[in-house]
């Protein structure tokens, strides 16, 4: 059974997961091992798990490929789902237009529940609840911000009523709450005091802002970074975060949480909520909106053509990508990879239509390593013996061992990654049999001894789709440009960005 209510403050905020990064630190010092822990490590600070699939929930939220009717009495919130077991991600959901986050997570997964981890982006209603807890889940977490059933009133005579549904259901989740064997909390972590300065910097130097730079080395490209930060800041915050406080403290009443409402438990629950939109943010800037500039366009047809993904759509699974490569234990490039597959016979109760997740990884040593244990650094090291190549497991190698799904011949199976797949990973596409790839393409066809980037573009039968500018704007850009000798322009960028050996930005 889960502990009733504390009076006390601290117990309170335990149970709801602020500060239990702090009291995990004994055990992460004791196992100290690469895998586990999310304290900071290396060069570089790491996401949480319990961040990471927080921030996974409520980019799931805003799945682009939904429709917009609802069921119910239309005050039911989109809402995203992450389910894990086991710390490994079993699927990426979000709210059909018929159907709740948690009676999808039902229906796709059934008994494979027990023992899962959920998390949402919001406190998930009654309905949802009573189903998740019978299956046997073993923690539900949510988001502390507004709930599916909405508890917000515009003042109208119909927001009245439901908002009076809405409180009925707030108290029947927290009845359900008391009286359930699952764990139901909040659980956010304190991000490390460098996270959003290493954030913002690597989300700057991505590589999909770097092909911009190549292609047009005169744009401000730390100016196009700022503007898609500030505007994604702004529309996420007015999605995920409640601007008057008095309201919140509501909100947070309302929900059961009565003990974040008072001082100083408020404000650090407020800004450790401010902080992760600050990453979100900055991570959705990385891939910036470009409506018919820039996108991910096939490279070549080939003869096995399957549907291609809406831009959109395509956008939101590499950004899923990017947030995993903040998990990554490689000191200097962070990869992240999402595998989605697409069946057209399925039934599209999930707001994602007929994609459902088959696998999802980042670059790592073998699991369960002692930190350190393995060589860490990269072609700067004389000693070859010495250098990390060897040792690394690849965020693809990783999405395809501990995938979640088998990879379906007659279905369309596609991965997402945020760097171009090197020569050790392109055979282990092929004959996984996925049919196609996204990703940026600033390393392909690049040989750094240890590591290169020359199959990629000789891939047979898998669809290649790279981040570049789409044909209106090349043709628009090569008629405005000087005459070349070979008719080439975007084979001069690419040799000119060859030549400068490094794939940093130039702002």
């Amino acid at each position: 059974m889960a502990a009733p209510h504390s009076t006390s403050l601290r117990p309170e905020l335990e149970e709801n997961g602020l500060g239990s990064e702090r009291a995990d630190s004994a055990d992460v010092k004791e196992r100290s091992t690469q895998t586990d822990s999310g304290r900071v490590r290396g060069p570089g600070p790491r996401l949480s798990k319990v961040n990471l699939f927080t921030l996974l929930s409520l980019w799931m939220e805003l799945f682009p490929n939904r429709k917009s009717q609802r069921q119910d009495n239309g005050s039911a919130r989109n809402t995203g789902l992450v389910v894990v077991h086991e710390q490994r991600v079993l699927g990426l959901h979000c709210s059909g237009p018929d159907l709740h986050a948690g009676q999808v997570a039902v229906i796709r997964h059934g008994p494979r529940l027990k023992g899962c981890d959920l998390y949402f982006s919001r406190k998930p209603c009654s309905t949802c609840l009573k189903m998740i807890i019978n299956a046997g889940v073993n923690r539900i977490s949510y988001w502390p911000a507004d709930a599916e059933i909405s508890l917000l009133s515009d003042g109208s005579s119909v927001a009245q009523s439901h908002l009076e549904e809405a409180t009925l259901d707030a108290l029947a989740a927290e009845r359900l709450k008391s009286n359930s064997r699952p764990h139901i909390c909040v659980l956010l972590q304190t991000l490390a005091s460098s996270m959003l300065q290493y954030v913002e910097e690597k989300s700057q130097n991505s590589d999909f802002l770097g092909t911009i730079a190549v292609d047009d080395p005169s744009l401000d490209i730390g100016d196009l970074f700022r503007k898609e930060r500030w505007r994604n800041w702004d529309d996420f915050s007015r999605t995920f975060l409640i601007e008057d406080e008095v309201q919140h403290r509501e909100l947070l009443s309302k929900m059961g949480l009565e003990n974040f409402c008072t001082e100083p438990h408020v404000s650090t629950l407020r800004q450790h909520m401010k902080d992760l939109i600050k990453v979100l943010a900055c991570v959705a800037a990385s891939v910036p909106v470009l409506e018919h500039e820039y996108g991910f366009y096939e490279t070549e047809p080939t003869t096995n053509s399957h549907k291609t993904l809406p831009q959109d759509v395509v956008r939101h699974c590499i950004i899923q990508a990017t947030l995993l490569a903040y998990r990554t234990e490689d000191p200097k490039v962070g990869v992240g990879t999402v595998i989605w597959a697409e069946d057209r016979w399925r039934a599209e109760c999930d707001g994602t239509g007929a994609m459902y997740l088959v696998g999802c990884g980042y670059n790592a040593y073998p699991a369960g390593s002692e930190y350190a244990e393995f060589p860490q650094m990269d072609t700067r090291q004389e000693e070859r013996r010495h250098r990390k190549y060897r040792y690394i497991i690849h965020a693809e190698q990783n999405a395809l061992t501990f995938r979640s799904a088998e990879v379906r011949g007659q279905e369309n199976t596609m991965l997402f990654v945020t760097k171009c797949p090197c020569d050790e990973c392109v055979p282990l596409i092929k004959g996984a049999g996925i049919k196609q790839v996204y990703t940026a393409d600033l390393d392909s066809g690049k040989d750094k001894h240890d590591i290169s980037y020359k199959r990629f573009t000789q891939l047979s039968q898998v669809q290649k789709f790279i981040w570049q500018k789409s044909s209106l704007a090349r043709n628009v850009s090569e008629e405005a440009a000087p005459p070349l000798p070979n008719g080439c322009l975007k084979h001069r960028m690419r040799e000119e960005s060859d030549c400068q050996g490094s794939k940093r930005l130039r702002t």
